[in-house]
């Protein structure tokens, strides 16, 4: 699987922690920057990463800032593009089989460097399905691109 991972200055340790940490899994990795520490704002590095996802460069995505709030906020105006903030197991897995997220983002002023191996390798893990449970999940998951295509969500 290709992984696009990207962050801004503030997760610049993070984000080159995670990089290998799927290097080791395995995983290739995508890289959309920041790649040396230099004062830089995540909406263009969300705004990159998630239309490398549109665009089939990566299938799912793992961005970086300081709480995961912005680079969510930025990920999320991109047409199409489900982002969710994760800071444990849990909502990592949940984002995947609940939401269908392309991309999660992590803090790294709220998540150490071994806590965001396992949120990491919780969301990678998980598959969403539209059986079972997955049927409600899906149902809404199209009601949130109805939605977004009712308001003409578009990207800038």
């Amino acid at each position: 699987m290709k992984v696009a991972i990207g962050c801004d200055d503030n997760a610049l340790q993070l984000k080159e922690a995670i990089k290998d940490y799927l290097d080791e899994k395995g995983y290739e990795v995508v890289d959309y920057g920041i790649y040396e520490q230099a004062p830089a704002d995540y909406p263009k590095v969300a705004f990159k990463a998630a239309k490398g996802i549109l665009n089939g460069e990566a299938e799912r995505g793992i961005l970086f800032c300081g709480t995961g709030i912005g680079m969510a906020l930025a990920a999320n105006k991109v047409k199409g593009i489900r982002a969710a903030q994760t800071h444990d197991a849990y909502s990592a897995q949940r984002a995947e089989l609940s939401n269908h997220a392309q991309i999660i983002t992590i803090g790294a002023q709220v998540v150490g460097i071994e806590l965001a191996k396992v949120i990491v390798s919780n969301y990678l893990d998980q598959h969403f399905t539209t059986e079972g449970r997955g049927k409600n999940s899906a149902r809404k998951i199209d009601e949130i691109s109805t939605i977004e295509t009712e308001q003409g969500v578009e990207e800038k």
